[in-house]
């Protein structure tokens, strides 16, 4: 009897799950809550990582801003929308920029560029709101200079082809654009937390590598989506910068519409 009680332990133990699951599953990787970011943490303004993260924040939305209002204003240029990279190239033009900004930054200040993620990090406690109040200032900062080194580059052209100011177009109501622009911007920020889970990191070690493109795809999914209606304004400092640069009626009208 003995014996083949062995059998059986050897034959169970044999071909083992490839995935285990359950209990089974649970290693010392296994993650471990972190306790939640305090709402006030005054010893980190005195470290150079968090001006780090400020500075790597504003870098990241000026080129953000820089980049996509060109591609803007180059496909309103042409005389059709054939001439040109049309809806598709900016959608891919605002996602590939995440997804190439997203991961330079993520080691630093941790690649918000936006700031809906920063709000939705910090309603999740994931950092102070001293953090989060200096990266939304940087990131709309470094969103105004983008737009006025445009501006700067060719004044003109910028005014007669909307500076890249999101409006709601022709034939919507600004319910309409209120609506796109929430459910674009639910659609960002729940990949944003998905992508970057640390419970996730813990269990699959290519999590953190791959985390750009799902949120770079999704930005240029929802620009897809809602370029027609809005031209797509799911980051407050894109808006706003171009907004600010732009400062025609109409684009302000629309711009408080939406985000406010």
């Amino acid at each position: 009897m003995e014996g083949k009680e062995e059998d059986v332990k050897l034959g169970a133990n044999k071909f083992s799950e490839r995935q285990p699951i359950g209990t089974s599953a649970q290693t010392d990787k296994d993650y471990k809550e972190p306790p939640p970011a305090p709402l006030f943490e005054s010893g980190e303004i005195k470290s150079w990582s968090f001006w780090r993260a400020g500075i790597a924040e504003f870098v990241a939305t000026f080129l953000f801003l820089y980049i996509t209002v060109l591609t803007v204003m180059g496909v309103n240029r042409a005389p059709s929308k054939c001439a040109s990279v049309g809806i598709q190239g900016i959608a891919w033009a605002f996602g590939g920029m995440i997804f190439a900004l997203v991961y330079c930054t993520a080691g630093i200040s941790g690649g918000h560029i936006n700031p809906a993620v920063t709000f939705g990090l910090f309603l999740a406690r994931k950092l102070s709101l001293t953090r989060a109040i200096f990266y939304i200032v940087m990131q709309c900062l470094g969103a105004i200079c983008g737009a006025g080194v445009v501006k700067g580059f060719q004044p003109s052209r910028y005014e007669v082809l909307g500076g890249g100011a999101n409006v709601v177009n022709h034939g919507y109501t600004k319910g309409d654009g209120l609506g796109a622009e929430i459910v674009g911007t639910f659609v960002l920020v729940y990949t944003v937390f998905s992508a970057t889970d640390a419970k996730r990191n813990a269990r699959d070690s290519h999590v953190p590598i791959l985390a750009p493109l799902p949120i770079g795809f999704a930005v240029f999914l929802v620009h897809l989506a809602t370029i027609p209606i809005t031209g797509t304004g799911i980051n407050p400092a894109r808006s706003l910068g171009a907004a600010i640069i732009y400062n025609r009626d109409h684009a302000w009208d629309d711009h408080v519409s939406k985000h406010y």
